[in-house]
């Protein structure tokens, strides 16, 4: 288990996960990326930029 870094609630890792995968924490609903593997690092998701077909 690691911590949401926005309320600090803890949120489950999957035994082999990947750098830049999105999770979403329980408690507060943020999303969540995986920042870094070696510790697991946990960070807020970037917001999704709309293109509008650019």
């Amino acid at each position: 288990m690691h911590e949401c870094p926005v309320c600090e609630a803890e949120v489950p890792i999957s035994e082999d996960p990947l750098e830049g995968e999105l999770l979403e924490c329980e408690e507060c609903g943020m999303e969540l990326e995986i920042l870094a593997l070696d510790p697991v690092t946990l960070g807020e998701a970037p917001d999704a930029e709309e293109d509008w077909g650019e």
